[in-house]
C-alpha cells in the first residue's frame, strides 16, 4: 500500500505569489500583452479551514490518473465531510492511503486511480477510517 509522509501543519503566514491579470494558453498562444503584475495569497486560495488542514507527501503511483503522483503534497482538510467521488485521505489498519471515495447504497470502497492498483474493498474486521479530504496537490515539475 502506498505510503503518506506523517501530517504536517500548515505554516500561519501568508505565503505570497505574483500572478499576471490574464490567463496562460494551453493550446494555440495568444500574443503578448502587457499585464500587471499582483499579488495573491496561495494560502487563502487553497485553504479554507486553516487549522483543520495538513500537507502530506505522496509516496507510490496508485493515484497517478487522478494526477496526484509520486511525490507529490497533498493539502487534505479535516473539516470537510467526505462525500462519493472526493478524493481521500483513509487510515486502512493503521497506514495512510490516498484514494478517491466511492460509496453506494450497500457498498464502501477505496478506488486506485492507476489500473495496476487493486481498490481497497474493506473485509470483516479490518479498520478503515476516512481521515481528510483532498483539496489540492502539488506536483513540482523539475527544479
Amino acid at each position: 500500500m502506498p505510503q503518506l509522509s506523517t501530517p504536517q501543519p500548515l505554516p500561519s503566514r501568508p505565503f505570497l505569489v505574483n500572478t499576471f491579470s490574464a490567463s496562460v494558453q494551453a493550446g494555440f498562444p495568444s500574443p503578448a500583452e502587457d499585464h500587471q503584475v499582483e499579488h495573491i495569497d496561495l494560502m487563502n486560495q487553497l485553504i479554507k479551514h486553516p487549522q483543520a488542514t495538513f500537507m502530506l507527501r505522496v509516496s507510490g503511483q496508485s493515484m497517478r490518473d487522478a494526477g496526484i503522483l509520486d511525490g507529490s503534497v497533498v493539502l487534505v482538510d479535516r473539516a470537510i465531510k467526505p462525500e462519493n467521488g472526493h478524493v481521500v485521505v483513509a487510515v486502512v489498519d493503521g497506514d495512510f492511503t490516498c484514494k478517491t471515495l466511492n460509496t453506494g447504497q450497500d457498498s464502501f470502497r477505496l478506488v486506485a486511480a492507476n489500473p495496476e492498483f487493486a481498490d481497497i474493498v474493506p473485509k470483516d474486521g479490518q479498520t478503515v477510517e476516512i481521515w481528510g479530504v483532498v483539496v489540492a496537490s502539488i506536483v513540482q515539475h523539475g527544479a
